[in-house]
């Protein structure tokens, strides 16, 4: 049953998803490498990248229309939209020209900063799932959101393979007229030949208040994290799916334990024998179900 009323739980989980042949995160600081811990080896994976597929995700089952409108996203001026929100609350005149030089005032009232901020969270699902800063530029405050990820870490060690790569086709006249006759233009390729990551995520009902994260918000989240990647294909990416989504639901607001120990439940592993993993099957996880502490359920969304 459809519902807007903001959650009422704690929500902790973890998301488990694999990469073959393909660079599931490249550092731009470096050659667009897959992300590397320099210490262990292990593939990382940044939250923000995550939350971009989400964010595509909601986009594109809901068309980015209020509520579900996106505040993030490819070319989005953010200060027509926080002008837009001081239109929606009657507050424009506080932004009117201010008879120095023709500028514009970009700075609002408290009031008029907290009823903006409050249109945004009504009208931008990113922005009451994982927050936003807002006051650059017209002011509209900052949101703290109620969702919040850590970095994907690689069970295992990840090596990074180079592949040569040439282009037959040329961009300008000048290249085409090249006396050698070869007009090939060669480049590079990063994949991981297999990485599965793991990833904790932390919702909060006090923070969904504050937002208006609902549940049907927290419903279309989990569908996106266990369907994301099936809409994000490309060559660069290789083949990325969702393998666990083990959401542990609390029955308070507060929570009825500490997340790391929640966590810790949940395990993956080379099976025995396999010294190179390059698939799932070359993995064991293992669920532990049995006494979980008073007021906390384990509902299984993928694996």
């Amino acid at each position: 049953m459809s519902s807007n009323a903001p959650i009422s739980h704690r929500y902790d989980f973890v998301l488990l998803f694999d990469v073959r042949d393909g660079n599931p995160n490249g550092d731009p600081d470096a050659g667009n490498l897959p992300r590397v811990d320099a210490e262990t080896g292990h593939g990382l994976v940044t939250d923000v990248s995550l939350k971009r597929k989400v964010r595509n995700f909601v986009q594109l089952v809901k068309g980015a229309q209020p509520p579900y409108d996106i505040y993030i996203k490819e070319k989005a001026v953010l200060e027509k939209t926080h002008r837009a929100a001081y239109r929606a609350i009657g507050a424009e005149d506080e932004l009117a020209d201010d008879g120095k030089e023709g500028k514009k005032k970009r700075k609002g009232s408290a009031d008029s900063v907290d009823k903006a901020r409050q249109w945004i969270c009504g009208n931008f699902f990113d922005v009451r799932t994982f927050g936003a800063v807002m006051s650059t530029g017209v002011n509209c405050g900052q949101v703290r959101g109620p969702v919040q990820l850590t970095f994907s870490r690689s069970i295992d060690p990840i090596v990074a393979s180079e592949h040569s790569i040439t282009r037959m086709a040329v961009a300008t006249e000048a290249e085409a007229e090249k006396q050698d006759g070869d007009n090939r233009t060669m480049g590079r390729k990063h994949t991981v030949p297999y990485g599965l990551y793991r990833v904790h995520g932390f919702i909060s009902a006090f923070l969904a208040k504050q937002t208006g994260f609902s549940e049907d918000d927290l419903e279309l989240f989990f569908t996106a994290l266990a369907q994301m990647f099936e809409h994000d294909r490309s060559a660069a990416r290789g083949e990325m799916s969702t393998r666990g989504l083990y959401v542990f639901k609390h029955d308070s607001e507060l929570g009825n334990a500490h997340a790391h120990a929640l966590f810790e439940r949940v395990s993956a592993q080379r099976k025995e024998g396999v010294d190179v993993a390059r698939s799932f099957g070359d993995y064991l996880v293992n669920i532990e179900t049995g006494q979980l502490p008073p007021g906390v359920e384990l509902i299984r969304r993928v694996g």
